[in-house]
């Protein structure tokens, strides 16, 4: 065998790849929709430009930090306080990394790495997603919309959380 990967994994992880290139588009999407129209530093539409090949490896460093700026200025024009906004661009920037690599002409350590920056598109997502929701549960946006999600009042008057942790990058003050 030439390749000390298990072929099981690489079958799993090349089926997967082309369900993560829409899905990653799609969440940041819709993380800029959710964003008011002057708070936002790109188009939601131009996020798809990604899936365009070699271009994309360029223009997701210029999504990543665009949308990580958008949804900055939409936290702070709507009064929630963000925490942990700047790590998610980190994930993100270095999911882009990883991609980037998928040039390196050295088989497994290419796919080693392409491993490495599958799991940070999870997990940058997965973050993406989360400021999203928190923007959907703003109190502001529906009266009760807020308690029908599950936000947890932690005993202070106006706070809200979506999270069991205080400080979370989920948590703010409703007024």
């Amino acid at each position: 065998m030439d390749n000390p990967l298990p072929i099981m994994a690489l079958v799993i992880f090349y089926a997967a790849g082309p369900v993560a290139m829409i899905y990653f588009p799609g969440i940041l999407q819709n993380a800029l929709r959710k964003c008011a129209p002057a708070s936002r530093t790109m188009t939601p539409g131009k996020v798809w430009l990604t899936l365009i090949p070699l271009f994309g490896l360029v223009w997701q460093f210029f999504v990543v930090l665009n949308v990580a700026d958008s949804l900055e200025i939409e936290f702070k024009r709507v009064g929630i306080p963000c925490r942990g906004l700047k790590q998610s661009k980190g994930v993100g920037t270095g999911m882009c990394i990883c991609d980037s690599c998928v040039l390196v002409p050295v088989a497994l350590l290419k796919h080693l790495i392409l491993a490495v920056g599958f799991a940070l598109l999870i997990a940058y997502c997965n973050r993406i997603a989360n400021f999203t929701r928190a923007l959907d549960a703003r109190p502001s946006a529906a009266p009760g919309f807020a308690d029908r999600l599950g936000l947890s009042k932690e005993g202070h008057a106006g706070s809200w959380c979506l999270s069991s942790k205080r400080g979370s990058p989920l948590c703010g003050r409703s007024e």
